[in-house]
């Protein structure tokens, strides 16, 4: 018998009158938790994810049955480090981009939140390059909070743990906030951009990375597109984003394609999945290239 999974409405506008549009061979939606935990994390495997609908109001694609709070609380307590598929030049070089393109217009001074920072890539770039007061570090990951200090490069800092409680932050303090890859891994994406718009200067901004679900790349990959995965309850495009971050107060919303760095191995292996072919013993280079491939960066102001 399935699990008892969060039964949801639009995230986004509230609208419940969706349209189904993907859904893996076997839906998680019809398995239970346990059934599933063999899924949650990892490539090159069989697919399997809960169903996506379009919301026929705004156009958010999100998955209208999920894992409620303890459920996602259990799974992602024995998830792997982030992004331990690809090799750190190229994690960095990604990184070190995002943090370039915000920096032409953010005012990199008050307080730096962000959400999900993981070991601080970006924070390292903004306590070198910044003149930020006080870091503000939201990481539920305990096991990479020393690693995370020492990103600050000494400057005040404050390491939270909890998503959903941002009251610490003094409101109206913030000149950058930055979620990178985390919007899409929130059950209340409009609660999260309201929260923290209300921590935001006036000149403040807010950078966000995700996928793009109306990329070339998901048209080519279809049902094997990595994002569509247990971890992700919904998916964005421009125009879903725009609608989101202007529900949550935001006045300006500016969306362009991101920039990430992939091991020429790496991108040769999803090919090679993607049309069903296994090279797991062909040598390949490991050099990285970048390239504007399925990945958004969104810089909204209040």
């Amino acid at each position: 018998m399935a699990a008892d999974f969060l039964t949801r409405s639009c995230p986004s506008c509230g609208a419940d009158a969706p349209r189904e549009e993907m859904h893996s061979t076997r839906r998680a939606e019809r398995m239970s938790l346990d059934e599933l935990r063999p899924y949650w994390s990892g490539l090159f495997k069989e697919k399997v994810f809960f169903s996506y609908d379009r919301c026929t109001q705004c156009g958010l694609l999100f998955a209208p049955s999920f894992f409620d709070r303890d459920q996602l609380e259990d799974l992602y307590s024995a998830m792997a480090p982030n992004m331990d598929l690809v090799p750190t030049p190229a994690l960095a070089a990604t990184q070190r981009g995002y943090f370039d393109a915000v920096a032409k217009e953010a005012n990199l001074s008050g307080g730096y939140l962000e959400l999900g920072p993981d070991i601080g890539w970006i924070v390292r770039h903004a306590a070198r390059e910044g003149a930020f007061d006080k870091f503000w570090l939201v990481e539920p990951n305990r096991l990479v909070h020393d690693e995370l200090a020492g990103a600050c490069e000494g400057k005040p800092h404050a390491i939270l743990t909890d998503l959903d409680d941002l009251s610490p932050v003094p409101d109206g303090s913030v000149g950058l906030a930055v979620m990178v890859h985390v919007l899409d891994h929130l059950l209340d994406p409009l609660a999260a951009l309201a929260a923290v718009r209300a921590k935001l200067k006036p000149d403040g901004r807010l950078m966000i990375v995700t996928h793009n679900e109306a990329s070339l790349l998901r048209r080519v990959m279809g049902e094997k597109w990595p994002p569509f995965c247990l971890q992700h309850p919904e998916l964005y495009n421009p125009k879903s984003i725009t609608g989101l971050a202007k529900r949550a107060g935001f006045g300006s919303v500016e969306v362009g394609r991101s920039k990430n760095y992939f091991p020429i191995e790496f991108m040769a292996r999803q090919a090679a999945y993607t049309v069903g072919l296994k090279i797991d013993r062909v040598p390949l280079p490991k050099a990285s290239i970048g390239l504007r491939l399925g990945n958004m960066i969104t810089v909204a102001a209040p």
